[in-house]
């Protein structure tokens, strides 16, 4: 049972991990809160169920490479539409207070919403079953591939973020722009790309995230991403706000604990025991598990 359900928090948490990313790498370069995230996630959701309603399976064995391009061409939409968030509603804002940007990605997320609702649907929309999931049994637990592949595609995209980061050109140009935007720029560095290519990438990684999850829990709504976007939020506060690495152990260990308060608590409080858990790091640990102490010089 315990095991079983610990499966069941890494899946869960890998979910949780992937979307956390998109915060913690916007809150790593602009010092901002992209709630619009959230709806990139939604968005990135109905990019996948449009193209496997449109896209069909021409054989079996063809079906790794057929996933492969729902989730290439799925990150990308969602990614583009992160772009072109930034680009309309948060750069022009770049140099007012930081509540202005804020209050934009709120509006932003509210008008995504309501757009996919009136041109969309209001109802669920029940997610194509192309994935044939199989149950294995090992040690006495019981294990499905689609388990499986969540778990492993999110730790992969996890490990090529973190070498993409540490050692590409791009990367390094990431956390020049991540210490000081001006500093950078001097050093010859086009912030503007950066920060464009900040949230290709972040939008690209809520955007497959989204598939994953309508695959996961087989139906999507246009607003499927508020309360995860929200858990997402406190798994990145909770491993340390604009660090990657913390994203991801904060992802996990949420999933974790929700999955486990469920089933041993009581489903009703799963989603209470999170937002303690996210009210008690603010009020204990700011800085999360792996965030640092910033002294600001005046």
């Amino acid at each position: 049972m315990f095991i079983e359900q610990l499966v069941n928090g890494l899946t869960l948490g890998s979910i949780y991990a992937l979307f956390a990313l998109g915060y913690t790498m916007v809150y790593g370069i602009l010092l901002m809160i992209n709630f619009a995230h959230s709806e990139i996630f939604m968005v990135g959701a109905y990019f996948g169920f449009w193209l496997l309603s449109c896209l069909p399976v021409f054989s079996p064995q063809f079906l790794p490479a057929y996933f492969l391009i729902i989730f290439i061409l799925s990150m990308f939409g969602a990614g583009l539409l992160a772009v072109l968030v930034e680009r309309f509603s948060y750069k022009p804002l770049r140099h007012a207070s930081r509540l202005a940007p804020l209050i934009s990605a709120i509006g932003v997320s509210i008008f995504l919403q309501n757009l996919v609702m009136l041109t969309v649907s209001a109802q669920s929309q029940p997610y194509p079953e192309k994935l044939s999931i199989r149950q294995f049994h090992l040690f006495g637990v019981q294990i499905n591939s689609l388990q499986i592949f969540i778990f492993g595609l999110a730790i992969l995209l996890m490990i090529i973020l973190k070498i993409f980061i540490s050692r590409t050109k791009l990367g390094k140009a990431m956390r020049a722009v991540a210490e000081n935007h001006t500093v950078a720029q001097l050093m010859g560095i086009n912030v503007n790309t950066v920060i464009s290519l900040v949230f290709l990438i972040g939008g690209g990684l809520g955007g497959i995230t989204g598939v994953l999850n309508g695959l996961y829990y087989g139906s999507i709504k246009y607003n499927m991403g508020f309360l995860p976007g929200i858990k997402a939020f406190t798994a990145a506060v909770l491993g340390g706000i604009g660090n990657i690495k913390g994203a991801m152990f904060g992802g996990f260990i949420l999933g974790i604990v929700e999955v486990l308060a469920a089933g041993y608590i009581s489903s009703i409080y799963k989603d209470v025991i999170a937002f303690v858990i996210l009210i008690l790091v603010l009020l204990f640990k700011p800085t999360g598990i792996f965030g640092e102490e910033v002294t600001e010089k005046i």
